[in-house]
């Protein structure tokens, strides 16, 4: 696995310190408030569970999944849930986590979708952050790392459902994905992830 890996562009170490010091200031932002984390899945997984432990408040956790991928390493543009999270959201601060923003346009569908569910607000934090892809302005309040436009897996991401246990993140070798013989579905959470 480790071997398809091109280069290390975040170490664990990294990764680590830079999700303690978001859990601090989302405690410090959501102090006395109803705050309830919503994960994205399947990439954010790793993320919302380091986060959700750095976060010093009572919270809520809920998950949905949203996809935009078909079988390509390219958006497809088309955006369905897969998943609806659990419950309402009214009288709760809801804050989205994402594992990367890439164009943008999940992301844009899912605020406006969510906002139609009157949360006392709505803000976006993501680990990782494209933002010269981005196609679609969409606010992120709270993320960890800008990336360059490079396919990224580890720590969630994926390729073909694997590389999500990687603990690091790391550019995939181009390789890995370009021989048309292998399934090409990267499918990671719900923001267009690369």
């Amino acid at each position: 696995m480790h071997q398809d890996i091109e280069e290390i562009l975040i170490s664990e170490d990294q990764l680590q310190a830079k999700i303690k010091h978001l859990g601090e200031q989302i405690t410090q932002d959501y102090d006395g408030k109803n705050l309830l984390l919503l994960g994205t899945l399947k990439g954010a997984v790793p993320f919302i569970a380091d986060l959700a432990r750095a976060i010093h408040l009572p919270l809520e956790l809920d998950y949905m999944a949203v996809a935009s991928y078909g079988n390509s390493t390219q958006s497809s543009g088309i955006v369905r849930i897969v998943k609806d999270m659990e419950g309402p959201i009214e009288q709760k601060h809801v804050l989205i986590i994402e594992d990367i923003i890439d164009s943008g346009r999940t992301l844009h569908y899912l605020t406006d979708l969510l906002r139609r569910r009157n949360p006392l607000s709505l803000k976006v934090c993501s680990l990782l952050n494209k933002e010269h892809t981005r196609v679609q302005n969409v606010p992120v309040d709270y993320y960890g790392f800008t990336i360059p436009d490079k396919f990224v897996v580890g720590y969630g991401l994926d390729y073909a459902q694997l590389y999500r246990n990687l603990p690091y993140i790391g550019i995939l070798k181009p390789s890995v994905y370009a021989d048309d013989s292998k399934p090409q579905n990267q499918h990671q959470s719900m923001a267009e992830n690369q």
